[in-house]
């Protein structure tokens, strides 16, 4: 039995490869970056020890479809390994905080651990995340870091105009939640094969904020899957210091919260000391 790495990137690649040096052979990995990035994938194709597939396919405008169009694609390629029975997907500043050995002798593989809440959900502004689904958010036209501002307005204008997206009763009721997940070879095969056979769900996902959050666990929770699924991506991520930004970077005042944690990746990182010196405390821990 493998297990696959899906990552999505658009910058760092000497963090990814960081993330493939922490594991051994029985992980395969599926890597992604931004076509926007232009990043020199080399040093990721030449890792011959490992299987290590790459691609740069879509260009990622932050808060677009592209993003979920990309997490597809590598979910795809990692299926066609028949060896391949679990399935993590992270960010490339993400890094592994449990033992190899607990990947692989300790995590239930037949569960499916996501974040997953109804629609609409309290915790989200706009109408409890609706908003993101019921107007058009033109994240996939637009630099939202250039122009926020013009993409919220252009939503507000549409209220004002009393202009609403639908959404069909033939689609699966809304649920949504973290990006990032882990989930069994049954469950992300039935995500690939409803998307195959409901091209138009996807096509809706068009002009939706963020529409990764919705997809997969909208399409799971309205499957037999729904049954197996563990309300905990498993994820360690901080929210609330807002060390550099939010999520926040983190350093060595996390390594106990981590390591006591029950998460499997904990994110972000990024190439400062405070975030190597983290690293180097949890690679010496695996």
């Amino acid at each position: 039995m493998k297990q696959a790495i899906l990552i999505t990137a658009y910058k760092n690649i000497e963090q990814i490869t960081e993330i493939i040096d922490y594991f051994d052979n029985r992980f395969e990995f599926y890597v992604h970056c931004d076509r926007r990035s232009m990043l020199d994938l080399s040093p990721l194709r030449r890792i011959m020890e490992k299987k290590v597939f790459v691609s740069n396919t879509y260009p990622v405008y932050w808060g677009g479809v592209n993003h979920l169009k990309a997490i597809l694609l590598l979910a795809g390629e990692a299926l066609k390994n028949s060896d391949n029975a679990f399935f993590h997907l992270i960010t490339g500043e993400d890094f592994p905080c449990k033992p190899i050995a607990y990947f692989c002798e300790n995590l239930d593989c037949t569960k499916d651990y996501i974040d997953v809440q109804p629609m609409p959900c309290s915790m989200w502004p706009g109408n409890g995340g609706m908003d993101r689904l019921n107007y058009y958010n033109f994240y996939d036209l637009f630099n939202a870091k250039k122009i926020d501002k013009v993409i919220h307005g252009l939503v507000q204008l549409q209220k004002k105009l009393k202009i609403k997206r639908s959404y069909s009763d033939k689609y699966p009721k809304l649920y949504g939640g973290s990006t990032y997940w882990s989930l069994s070879r049954n469950a992300m095969q039935y995500v690939l094969e409803f998307t195959k056979t409901n091209k138009d769900y996807l096509e809706r996902m068009n002009h939706t904020f963020c529409p990764e959050e919705f997809y997969i666990q909208s399409v799971i929770m309205n499957s037999p899957f729904a049954a197996n699924v563990v309300n905990d991506n498993l994820r360690y991520i901080d929210w609330i210091s807002g060390r550099g930004g939010k999520p926040a970077f983190l350093d060595e005042s996390d390594f106990l919260p981590i390591t006591s944690s029950n998460k499997l990746f904990a994110r972000k990182f990024d190439t400062g000391e405070k975030s190597m010196a983290l690293k180097k405390r949890l690679i010496f821990n695996k």
